[in-house]
């Protein structure tokens, strides 16, 4: 078992069987990024107070209420066997540097970092919306509301390319690495406590890009509650039903501690007031982790597909090509049938109506010519959803490549440039036009409390929905911009004085960043986004790019915001900030003799 890095600390490792490459890929991320996995395993576990301090109880209560951990075990379990042995290898591997870990951890870590990733919080917002302003007003709120909205893949032929649009977070979501064994060489982009190579990989035949198919999976359930002396009750469809009900504690670091109610209806867990949350992990106990293994053992875009058919949640859309020409475009993962109300709003759970059905079936089609997946409504995903992004990232991208315009230059495209004086004023004209409708007579009542979990502000935080989707917000009240504010008496500086990088930090990490000041607006492909109204600081965006070669693996390119490693201390904790903000690539680099070997301890 050997590790290698190249000249940006990327580890590439080599083993002699799956489950050896597996123990050295846990520790490798044991020794990068050992205070973000740590806190990754606490967030799933709800344990983070233990940690840091009251500040993490917000978090805690809910992930013992949506009960993670004991999902992630119960996923564990009915993995198959080979399945679960290299997840085994893996948690030895981190455990190996010191760490706490358990077989389910790399589960409850991705599940901890995808639970948000689907509609539920807008569901309770649109809640808000329908009781304070009526139903129709929902659809004013609807433009890019998926989380991971701004994500770009495109297929060109010889090449896949794209750029995975998440929250900015320090150290970086995505681990870069490359995975050798006599089975397998795949190299590509993990989350940092999973095994193996999960949305971004080449594995020399074959290479495949993941983006958010923005599907509609999880719903939220009204829940009628009673005590009675044999236990508390809930009423379903055909009466009234036993529900599981539990005390857990939550310790908190400097002392004390704190309890949490932990219910469970036949629907789901209660994760605030009496809304369930339904999933199709927690319904079928089953993650998708299945396909992890059979995905590194891929060699063509039959074998990727064949994979994924065992994923579940998020849902997601998948580009893959081989280097015998083919292309296959892909929507994976599971999404119920069920009444159009339950995609809007929470729904009563006393009412058979909005009972969930089978899963839909999935979609596969191999495809030809240029293709390109930016979270649009397209025939590959119109069925799964209802709250797409705009057309206009995808339609541009189209026009960029007939034109010859090559991948890395596509990433950057965008019509507010960071030095731009007229960019800065089109913003902080956007910023006063959100402020002013936070007042306008007709959105008052949405300022009203709406009494939903802090936890979840992001989401339902009208001023914060207001800015997402300002010009929709517009045409429901009947303006235009210029009617709220002259633009003509705004003044401002260029957009990069305003749209600096702010990432959102691992709790407990003492690290500053230098001053980047970031090119990008919401619609365009380089979609480094701000809230007008909110905040002009940037802390979503390209959380990777990458281009990969299908003719020739070594002149592939990828990047992350920051660095390979997770220690402020390492000389790879920010060295590709400044190229990702110039939207340059590091190479790929394959020849092992160009790469030099760590003994590892």
């Amino acid at each position: 078992m050997r590790v290698f890095r190249d000249g940006f600390g990327v580890p590439h490792v080599r083993a002699g069987s799956v489950d050896e490459l597996a123990f050295l890929q846990g520790r490798v991320t044991a020794l990068d990024r050992r205070q973000q996995i740590e806190v990754e395993r606490r967030r799933s576990e709800g344990l983070l107070s233990e940690l840091v301090g009251a500040d993490g109880l917000g978090w805690d209560r809910f992930a013992r209420r949506a009960r993670i951990d004991d999902t992630a075990r119960r996923c564990f379990a009915n993995l198959d066997a080979r399945t679960r042995a290299w997840l085994r290898a893996y948690a030895e591997g981190v455990r190996a540097e010191g760490l706490a870990w358990h077989p389910w951890s790399s589960l409850g870590v991705f599940l901890a970092r995808h639970i948000m990733f689907g509609v539920f919080p807008l569901k309770m917002f649109n809640a808000h919306v329908e009781r304070t302003l009526g139903p129709e007003a929902i659809d004013w709120f609807r433009a890019e509301t998926a989380d991971g909205s701004g994500s770009n893949a495109w297929a060109v032929p010889g090449e896949i390319a794209g750029d995975p649009h998440r929250t900015i977070e320090l150290p970086g979501v995505y681990q870069q690495i490359r995975l050798a064994c006599p089975q397998f060489d795949v190299a590509g982009l993990a989350f940092a406590g999973v095994p193996g190579v999960q949305h971004f990989g080449h594995a020399g035949g074959v290479a495949w890009a993941v983006t958010n198919a923005v599907a509609d999976y999880q719903d939220l359930f009204i829940e009628e509650l009673r005590r009675t002396p044999s236990g508390v009750q809930a009423r379903g469809p055909r009466g009234w039903e036993p529900v599981e009900v539990h005390t857990e504690t939550i310790p908190v670091r400097g002392g004390g501690s704190e309890l949490v109610e932990v219910v469970e209806t036949a629907r789901g867990p209660i994760i605030d007031g009496t809304h369930s949350l339904r999933t199709p992990t927690r319904a079928g106990f089953d993650l998708g982790f299945g396909a992890l293994l059979p995905l590194l053992h891929a060699s063509t875009v039959d074998d990727v597909a064949a994979a994924f058919e065992h994923w579940v949640e998020p849902v997601n859309s998948i580009l893959t090509a081989d280097t015998t020409g083919r292309v296959r475009q892909l929507t994976v993962g599971r999404v119920p049938a069920r009444d159009e109300r339950n995609r809007r709003v929470p729904v009563p759970a006393w009412e058979e109506t909005y009972a969930w059905g089978a899963d839909l079936p999935m979609h596969s089609a191999e495809v030809t010519g240029v293709t390109v997946n930016a979270n649009d409504r397209r025939p590959d995903t119109e069925a799964y959803g209802s709250a797409f992004a705009s057309k206009a990232r995808a339609r541009r991208i189209r026009e960029l490549i007939e034109r010859g315009v090559p991948s890395p230059r596509i990433h950057m495209d965008t019509t507010m440039p960071a030095g731009s004086v007229e960019a800065g004023r089109r913003a902080a004209w956007r910023t006063e036009v959100a402020r002013r409708l936070h007042e306008h007579p007709v959105l008052k009542p949405l300022m009203e409390p709406h009494g939903f979990d802090p936890l979840l502000d992001r989401w339902t935080d009208p001023r914060v929905r207001i800015g997402v989707a300002l010009d929709a917000v517009l045409a429901g009240v009947g303006l235009t911009a210029s009617e709220v504010v002259d633009p003509a008496t705004v003044e401002s500086g260029t957009w990069g004085s305003r749209h600096l990088l702010d990432p959102v930090r691992v709790p407990g990490l003492d690290a500053e960043i230098p001053r980047t000041e970031l090119s990008g607006e919401r619609d365009s492909v380089l979609c480094l986004t701000s809230t007008p109204g909110v905040t002009d600081r940037c802390s979503n965006g390209p959380v990777a790019r990458y281009v990969w070669d299908l003719e020739d693996r070594q002149r592939s390119r990828w990047i992350v915001p920051f660095g390979a490693s997770g220690d402020p201390d390492s000389p790879h904790f920010l060295d590709q900030l400044p190229l990702w903000a110039a939207g340059e690539l590091i190479p790929l680099v394959t020849d092992w003799s160009l790469l030099a070997e760590e003994h590892l301890r």
